[in-house]
């Protein structure tokens, strides 16, 4: 887009070159050229370090960290609990646990450590009994922490089951197709669960790099408005459209000028989970080499022998067929 071009856009659909436009991700972080300020899948990819474990352990993170992580945490909270009471009926003394059958396993610690699992999972085989106060005290400790270790972790696992989520699919590749003889930009999305959306609103930006009145190169923000910015109900696919007419800033911007800003289309969706009746979100974006010039969605409803339509086929929602370039 040439600069007599931007000097015409209305004043509305301008972003003013300062810390207030930027969306929150900082002058710092807006200045990278290549880093991605969204990734496909909703996260940002500006990472906090030095937060400590205290951070990691926070609720909120525990239940939206990823299963992995979850599962993982779980696992080495298990074993270091366990080795911890294993070491301490070590301490208590060799006849402080005794085997009334042959486990074979002589190991001290090993012995100590499957007897400490066995409690905590109130298992008692009964192989191995405790001898003394001590060790006695110790079981009965480690019979609370167990206890009030299963309820967390439950809990956690049944918030992180519970939590409303918006599972919604973008395709693949975005396109800059055309309205009619108005060019366009358009995704498609879709919700690939069986929960239902109501009051589904989006909103799209695009950010790209422009040189200011010294000539340095700085990323502005531009709203884009759409053909329709919400739907009230989501049983199907819905093909986001942004006429691109000249009030639009994608206008007279050729494959190569979108490519050469380093654009990035920003999208936000929001909307009311019917079923937990909460508001849930989405989020991903598109850069410029993720935008297929002159092509379009193909169909994806499924008809039944009689004609009606029955359904959608999800496996065709990232598919896409050339168009005839308008001159």
């Amino acid at each position: 887009m040439t600069d007599q071009q931007l000097k015409e856009l209305p004043a509305q659909r301008r972003v003013a070159d300062d810390p207030s436009s930027d969306l929150g991700f900082g002058r710092v972080v807006s200045e990278q050229r290549q880093l991605r300020l969204l990734n496909r899948d909703g996260s940002f990819n500006v990472q906090s370090r030095g937060r400590g474990l205290h951070a990691f352990l926070a609720y909120s993170n525990l239940v939206s960290t990823t299963w992995n992580r979850f599962f993982l945490f779980v696992a080495i909270l298990y074993l270091t609990l366990n080795g911890f009471f294993a070491l301490g009926y070590v301490l208590c003394g060799q006849g402080g646990l005794v085997n009334t059958l042959d486990t074979g396993i002589y190991s001290p610690f090993l012995k100590a450590f499957f007897f400490s699992i066995h409690t905590s999972a109130t298992i008692g085989y009964g192989s191995t009994v405790p001898v003394g106060l001590p060790t006695n005290i110790l079981v009965a400790l480690e019979s609370v922490v167990s206890l009030l270790g299963l309820a967390v972790v439950t809990g956690l696992v049944f918030a992180r089951f519970s939590r409303p989520v918006a599972d919604i699919l973008f395709s693949k590749n975005a396109l800059m197709t055309y309205l009619g003889d108005l060019r366009s930009f358009q995704f498609r999305i879709i919700n690939t669960r069986n929960n239902q959306i109501i009051d589904l609103r989006v909103r799209l930006l695009v950010s790209r790099f422009e040189n200011n009145a010294s000539g340095t190169a700085v990323r502005r923000y531009y709203p884009l408005r759409l053909e329709r910015e919400s739907v009230v109900f989501f049983p199907l696919s819905w093909t986001v459209v942004h006429p691109i007419d000249r009030d639009s800033p994608l206008f007279g911007v050729t494959e190569e000028e979108l490519c050469a800003s380093g654009a990035e289309f920003l999208i936000l969706l929001t909307g009311m989970d019917e079923t937990f009746s909460q508001v849930v979100n989405s989020r991903s974006s598109y850069r410029a080499n993720e935008v297929i010039w002159d092509a379009k969605f193909t169909d994806i409803f499924v008809y039944d022998p009689e004609g009606r339509m029955a359904g959608v086929d999800i496996k065709r929602f990232h598919d896409t067929a050339r168009v005839a370039k308008q001159p």
